[in-house]
């Protein structure tokens, strides 16, 4: 059951908006389990995916739904899944937001080389600072998996990268720096790195109590780098050059069964693979009327059938899991 504390007015103003093409009932149900999945997902990142299954049976077709499956479904390691939802988050919201993410999971499921296509097929410009930042992060990991130290420092050269002020991505983007050249055997400088991070992450902490949105200026003095500003020029990759294969089989989904979409890697996948994962989408999006109650705790602890993904092999395998709960009955349209 749902605590009693855990209420619609729990998930923010807009992700419930997301929410008004449902039922009253419906909308309000899956706002909760929505809810509860942003509340466990530090602390109990497994339970926190039941919640998020649950509500992706009732509102498969709304955006925040899909967008927070793949998030929890991150979160567990299960990287094929969380790619295949990103594709169809993006595909519903047309938003670039969550590409680091998409990035990062298709490094994943072992496919380098796609995550570095991936990201050099968006307008870096059109993005906001934090995705751009995480992009670069995600980018120089791809490059690292590759075996291309160099590379991997270049993707981090961007104008966010500023020794001397903190602002809420700069440790993350200091660590990876650090990370990076201790790959390139450069120690000294790698630890120079870190330590701004652990500043610039003493300083924000210190900020948040103040409430204030003022930038950090970090006061801590280390040697003078020079910090190269831009893109590597090999981001500029053209539309011809990327492997649009996998995302159009998601974007040629149509409204009914569109949770079919999954890889399109004729060469990862035999058909009765592909198959096993259309039926595991088509169990995400069901309305789950005819499945009986379900506790959370026991899907949890394995109690239930939870979710089995291959991710060395990117193919999505999930049997059909219960609600988290008792459901409403079954959505009858859209208000």
């Amino acid at each position: 059951m749902l605590p009693d504390d855990v209420t619609p007015d729990s998930l923010d103003k807009g992700a419930r908006n997301e929410l008004k093409t449902l039922t009253k009932e419906n909308a309000e149900w899956v706002a909760r389990h929505l809810a509860m999945a942003s509340r466990l997902i530090e602390d109990d990142p497994t339970l926190a995916h039941a919640h998020a299954v649950s509500a992706s049976r009732r509102a498969g077709r709304i955006a925040i739904v899909r967008e927070t499956l793949a998030i929890t479904a991150y979160t567990i390691g299960d990287y094929a899944l969380a790619l295949r939802e990103l594709r169809t988050y993006r595909r519903i919201s047309g938003k670039d937001d969550q590409i680091a993410l998409m990035v990062d999971s298709e490094r994943g499921v072992g496919r380098s080389d796609r995550a570095l296509e991936l990201g050099r097929s968006v307008d870096r410009a059109t993005l906001p600072t934090q995705v751009r930042v995480e992009l670069a992060i995600a980018m120089s990991g791809a490059r690292l998996d590759l075996g291309e130290p160099e590379r991997a420092l270049t993707e981090l050269d961007i104008p966010e990268l500023d020794p001397d002020r903190a602002f809420e991505w700069s440790p993350a983007l200091f660590a990876a720096r650090a990370s990076v050249l201790e790959e390139l055997g450069r120690s000294d400088e790698a630890e120079q790195w870190r330590a701004r991070a652990e500043v610039a992450e003493d300083a924000l902490g210190l900020n948040e109590d103040e409430g204030s949105d003022e930038v950090v200026v970090v006061e801590e003095v280390f040697e003078a780098e020079d910090i190269a500003g831009g893109d590597a020029d090999d981001d500029e990759a053209s539309d011809e050059d990327f492997d649009e294969a996998s995302e159009e089989d998601a974007d040629d989904a149509s409204d009914e069964d569109f949770d079919e979409a999954s890889d399109e890697d004729a060469d990862d996948m035999s058909d009765e693979d592909s198959e096993a994962t259309e039926d595991s989408s088509d169990d995400a999006t069901s309305d789950g009327s005819d499945d009986a109650p379900f506790d959370a705790e026991e899907y949890a602890t394995g109690g239930a059938s939870q979710p089995r993904h291959d991710v060395a092999d990117g193919e999505a395998e999930a049997e059909t899991e219960a609600d988290v709960e008792a459901e409403p009955a079954e959505d009858g349209g859209r208000d």
